[in-house]
Order: structure tokens, then sequence, then C-alpha cells
């Protein structure tokens, strides 16, 4: 009853043995129907109404720019499984070519080296686009050419494509601009985006940015004052509710620091009468602490077993590892 996010997203990644965590995040509806993210220092029970009855998914939060970032082995197949989710739910929308590729390497990744009567058995059954059908001779042609690769190689190689998309780590959040046009506002590492559709059409880096806040339903970025000399000082953007515009805002906080501190926030003291504004911070390691510890730290991967649908692994490719990633409770 008194447990903080952080205490359900810590018992999570200890279930994985995950070490780069703070790349992720448990994501839940809310009551008001929006998808948002677990806070870790608020208590669960202040966020959720009826706990027991909540779908929590564990999921990428933070992409970073260049997935060469990413020490652990087990974190780049996490990162995989993500690419492989929003690919077949079309929220990574990219040329066909592309598309094709990324699920070239996931075949190699779940099957082994290309074998044309099971490739083409497997992809019958398994969906991994929407609009798969059409692409099943050019996902063969390529899966054809990744003869020998291992599972780990197949991910870098995945990662590697996936990070050069337009729309890779890019979560759109609808709104409309001051003079009602639909847009969707985006967070990513280098600042806030304004999109049309699934085109960039700007771009505020957190440089040029000197405060971002929200009043009701309204979202506003203040730019600094060299930057606002050749547009307004303030830009207001409004979104569906109060709740999607602090869920949005929040998330930019959390972008922020992540990205660009060099180490977690500090907590503000606590006003004895009154306060103004929100506490609401980042919790966890920033990037750069992540990318100073895995320096630092030669710490040895633990081994973790990946969901194959079949086994034409050579011993080159294969490893025998314990199964980490099933379902608690069948461990309890």
């Amino acid at each position: 009853q008194k447990s903080c996010g952080k205490g359900l997203f810590n018992l999570a990644c200890s279930h994985l043995n995950l070490a780069e965590k703070e790349y992720f995040g448990l994501e839940f509806r809310s009551q008001a129907g929006n998808h948002v993210w677990l806070e870790p220092l608020k208590p669960i029970t202040k966020q959720v109404k009826n706990p027991k009855e909540v779908l929590f998914k564990f999921m990428v939060k933070f992409f970073p720019v260049d997935p060469g970032h990413l020490r652990e082995e087990l974190t780049r197949y996490l990162f995989t499984l993500q690419i492989k989710k929003d690919l077949a739910l079309g929220r990574l929308p990219c040329s066909d070519k592309s598309a094709a590729l990324l699920v070239s390497h996931l075949l190699q990744s779940e099957l082994g080296d290309f074998h044309e009567e099971t490739d083409q058995q497997h992809l019958a059954t398994h969906r991994y686009l929407p609009n798969q059908e059409y692409l099943d001779n050019k996902i063969m042609h390529y899966h054809r050419r990744h003869g020998g690769k291992t599972p780990a190689e197949s991910d870098v190689q995945l990662l590697d494509v996936a990070r050069k998309l337009e729309m890779y780590g890019i979560r759109p959040h609808p709104a409309s601009d001051g003079e009602g046009t639909q847009i969707n506002l985006a967070v990513t590492h280098m600042g806030v985006l304004v999109l049309r559709g699934n085109t960039k059409i700007n771009t505020f880096n957190w440089s040029k940015i000197r405060k971002l806040s929200f009043k009701r339903k309204h979202f506003l970025i203040k730019l600094h004052a060299n930057v606002s000399a050749l547009c307004k000082d303030t830009l207001e953007f409004t979104m569906a509710s109060r709740d999607t515009c602090k869920a949005f805002w929040k998330t930019c906080v959390e972008y922020h620091a992540f990205f660009r501190l060099s180490e977690e926030p500090k907590s503000k003291p606590k006003a004895l009468l009154c306060s103004k504004g929100s506490s609401f911070r980042y919790s966890g390691r920033t990037q750069r602490q992540l990318l100073e510890h895995g320096r630092k730290a030669k710490m040895k991967s633990l081994p973790f077993e990946r969901k194959h649908y079949a086994s034409r692994y050579d011993e080159r490719q294969c490893r025998s590892s314990p199964d980490l990633l099933t379902d608690v409770s069948k461990q309890v």
C-alpha cells in the first residue's frame, strides 16, 4: 500500500537482471484513458486507483541517439523487442526497404540462417508488419545475406538501421497550434519536436528553450531572448486535456534531465505553508552517469534466454543460459 513506483519498477528490473534499467519505464493507462509512465517517487496508490486491474507495460522510455551506447547485450535485445513491437503496430513508419531489412534481421536472430521453406512458413504465421504480405520476397532477399550472424550481431545491425529512421524513438502526442492546425508534439534527446503527420516541421533544441510549462491544457515553450528575436517569445500549443498536457510536460522534464544533466537532480525542500508549481523531477541515473559507470565497471554480462521459434544455429551462434524472461508467477 505504501510502495512508490520505483519499488515495482526495480522488482521488474531485478527479475530481468537488467543493469542499464534507466532506459526503460512502466507505462499504464490512466483512469482518464491516457497512456502515462509510472512515476518512481510517487506512491502507486496515488497514481493508480485499482492497481490489481491495471496492466503495466515494461517499455523503452529513452531512445539514445546512438544505440551503440548500450553496453549490455540484454539491453540491446530489449530495445530490439521494442522496435519489433513498434513495427508490428505501425508505430515506426518507414520505407518498404527499411521495414523489410529490419524484419530480415529479426528473422536471422529468431530463426538462424536463411532457409526458404522455413522462412515462408514462418512469415505466413507471424506478422511483423501491417503490410507484410507485400514484402515477404524482399524480407527473404535480405535474410539470405545475413548468413552466420549471431542473435547478438543481428540486434546490433537492426538497431543501427532503426536509429537512422526519421521516426526512431518518436512518440507523437496530438495537439493544435495557435491557429488551430492539428499537429503532433514529441520529445527526443535533442529537444521538443513539432510534427505534421510524420513530417518534422520544427525542432526546438534544449539550448534554445528557456522554460517548459503548462497551464490547464495549454503547453508552453518559452525561448531564450536571442532565439525569440526571430519568432515569438512564448509558443503555445493546445492538447486534449490538462491530464494529457501534464503527462507530456513530465515526459519532457525527464528527457531533458536524462540526456542533458550530468547527474540526477536533487529534490527540492518542501514549503512549510504553500508551494507554487510542481515538485516533479526525474529520478535515476542520467545517460552520462550510465556511460561513465559502463566505462569504469568491468562487470561480466549475465546470461539470458532469447525467445526463439526454432533452433537452427550452429555452436558458434548458440548460447545456453537460464530463462530469465519467463513470467514471474511461474517462478514464485
